[in-house]
């Protein structure tokens, strides 16, 4: 179980660097558009405001792979619980706010994994 939650916090992470790299470098690009239902005209008006969005996604991705490699099983649980939390709430105000598939994409695999590394956390 302990694998499946280290595993499972890393994949969540690769995900925040996919979409960091959507934000920040594929905004205008036809991968960007498409992924995000936008009209080149709008990509170019929200561009910088998508970077911004892109760092604070690296952010999460960052704590979330730091959670998932730390080496104290005791810190790496209360890591991969902030920033797996950090990610249910920020998919849950993307759903409420811009588009509720963010709901699915973001904030049902971060509840997975959080329940993941709780079980886990019971069995040592």
């Amino acid at each position: 179980m302990a694998l499946a939650a280290r595993v499972f916090t890393a994949l969540i992470g690769l995900l925040h660097v996919y979409i960091l790299v959507l934000e920040m470098f594929l905004w205008q690009t036809e991968r960007g558009l498409a992924a995000f239902g936008m009209t080149p005209e709008y990509a170019e008006m929200t561009a910088v405001l998508a970077a911004n969005q892109g760092l604070y996604n690296g952010f999460l991705a960052a704590g979330l792979l730091w959670g998932a490699l730390h080496r104290n099983p005791a810190f790496a649980v209360q890591l991969r619980l902030f920033f797996l939390g950090c990610v249910a709430v920020a998919g849950v105000y993307g759903a409420a706010t811009a588009k509720l598939s963010i709901l699915y994409i973001q904030t049902v695999p971060a509840v997975i994994g959080i329940a993941l590394v709780l079980l886990a956390a019971r069995r040592r």
